[in-house]
């Protein structure tokens, strides 16, 4: 069954189970005709202030959102991803709503098409209300991949020139930094199905390869190879020769399956 047919199912039940929320619900979900239109009008009313109002929110979103197919490939992927990854998680609708990592994401996706369409002003607008209301700093410039998972979010920040690879799960605090104030490419590159721990900070133009994995408050300077796991301040590469050999299928990529502690447990300092 397709996401929106059981977002809307969750929706109804929701309503009917607490009455207090029928209503939000209604006019949140059940009154659109699809994800997109929904996702637009929530987004619209939780951004919107004298600056950047409601109804003009909803129009840029529910256009972006209409005319990109590929964000609408990739909201579907990072609904699934918080979904699958999170077991807090009780239902699509439930993330949708309330997952401020999603939210931040989807509007981050609006803001990037504005900024490779040139309009910055706007972008940087934009970007400075996510920041305000979901404590997520994703500079509009910022490439991130479909499967995105911001766990908790807070506290997230993201450089101009970084890339995120597809299936990558972020936790709360993490950095993607530059260093120095070059105006050249000066921000990290992370391959697909990556876990950054809580707290890591990564700086500089590094590689971090796929299926790593930065351990909590880890500060990364250099290239994390592919399969590998920094942990430490300043980061040391734990290498996974196992991998190395015969490489993971992308489904138990870190980023993918959410462990944050094999490898690290044997890990001397």
């Amino acid at each position: 069954m397709d996401i929106w047919q059981l977002l809307r199912i969750e929706a109804m039940e929701q309503s009917q189970a607490e009455p207090y929320l029928a209503s939000f619900l209604y006019a949140t979900v059940l009154s659109h005709p699809s994800l997109e239109r929904s996702l637009a009008f929530h987004l619209a009313n939780k951004l919107a202030n004298m600056t950047l109002l409601s109804t003009q929110l909803f129009s840029l979103f529910s256009e972006t959102f209409s005319a990109d197919t590929s964000i609408q490939v990739t909201m579907r992927e990072d609904m699934k991803a918080f979904r699958e990854r999170d077991p807090a998680c009780t239902s699509y609708v439930h993330g949708m709503l309330n997952y401020k990592g999603f939210l931040a994401c989807q509007a981050h996706r609006v803001s990037h098409r504005l900024w490779r369409q040139h309009r910055t002003g706007l972008a940087l607008a934009l970007q400075n209300r996510i920041s305000e209301v979901f404590q997520v700093d994703i500079h509009p410039g910022a490439q991130v991949g479909k499967g995105m998972f911001l766990d908790h979010a807070t506290g997230v920040v993201v450089g101009e020139t970084a890339t995120i690879g597809d299936n990558v799960s972020i936790l709360h605090h993490v950095t993607l930094g530059g260093t120095g104030n070059r105006c050249m490419d000066r921000h990290p590159k992370v391959g697909n199905g990556v876990l950054i721990g809580a707290g890591a900070t990564l700086l500089g133009p590094i590689k971090v390869g796929d299926g790593a994995k930065i351990g909590a408050c880890t500060l990364v300077l250099i290239d994390v190879p592919c399969y590998c796991t920094a942990v430490g301040v300043p980061a040391r590469i734990i290498r996974n020769t196992a991998a190395a050999v015969t490489p993971p299928p992308p489904c138990d990529f870190p980023g993918q399956s959410m462990d944050h502690t094999s490898e690290i447990l044997d890990y001397v300092i």
